[in-house]
């Protein structure tokens, strides 16, 4: 890890400086105006998310728009695992800090650092983003779930938040930098409570988490064919 990152991890616990946070809010409530204007962005059921208390915030993931639309439009700070060297930079960790970015050093231990950090920001009460597919995927089906999501919230007793995200596909799919002005639809499912041991067991069984994980992507792909089916009729409207 390099000294900048190790300097970045060292005061990411600390608070976000005030004009870190006051640069958040501007943030997102112009990128919210723009949003809305660009991509007409509807939102459905976000009374769905707590107020209060860790939750983990699962979505499909078809585009890179994904995070920024779906952070300006929800009603907490959306937290979320980002590439450590974006914030070896002063002024773009002092920016991305108050947006709720969680440092990551993918070239060290990767996988170790990411668990702790995101049980560490639950555990703290955060809205952490975990994408259930593990990665940006393409198309119209839910991959199979990684089973991250499902056993974070066994280990830190977290709800899991289901959201499917329609057009953002059309507006800027893989390989395109410039959006075109396309109908995105943001749709929460019900919460869904953390998994719990059973019986004389002291923690959830693999094949629990498994079971789960299937159930969670049959709730995605619900949500996630409303919201294309929604978002293509109104695009077809113009």
């Amino acid at each position: 890890m390099s000294d900048a990152l190790s300097e970045v991890r060292n005061v990411v616990d600390q608070k976000p400086p005030f004009s870190s946070i006051v640069s958040y809010v501007v943030i997102k409530y112009l990128a919210r105006i723009v949003f809305f204007l660009y991509f007409r962005t509807y939102v459905r059921n976000a009374k769905a998310l707590p107020k209060t208390g860790p939750v983990i915030f699962s979505p499909v993931h078809r585009s890179n728009l994904d995070v920024p639309i779906v952070g300006s439009n929800i009603r907490r700070k959306l937290h979320y695992l980002g590439k450590g060297s974006l914030m070896t930079n002063r002024f773009t960790a002092w920016v991305l800090r108050g947006c709720g970015c969680i440092p990551l050093d993918r070239d060290s231990r990767a996988d170790k650092l990411a668990l702790d950090a995101s049980l560490k920001a639950l555990k703290e009460g955060k809205t952490l983003a975990v994408f259930p597919e593990g990665e940006r995927k393409s198309g119209p089906e839910v991959f199979p779930m990684l089973d991250g999501a499902v056993w974070l919230s066994a280990k830190a007793n977290a709800p899991i938040l289901p959201v499917g995200i329609g057009g953002s596909e059309r507006a800027m799919p893989k390989g395109k930098y410039i959006p075109k002005p396309r109908k995105i639809v943001i749709l929460y499912g019900d919460l869904i409570p953390a998994p719990q041991p059973q019986e004389g067991a002291k923690r959830v069984g693999r094949s629990e988490i498994r079971k789960y994980s299937e159930e969670l992507r049959v709730t995605l792909q619900e949500l996630f064919d409303e919201a294309q089916e929604i978002a293509g009729s109104r695009n077809e409207k113009g």
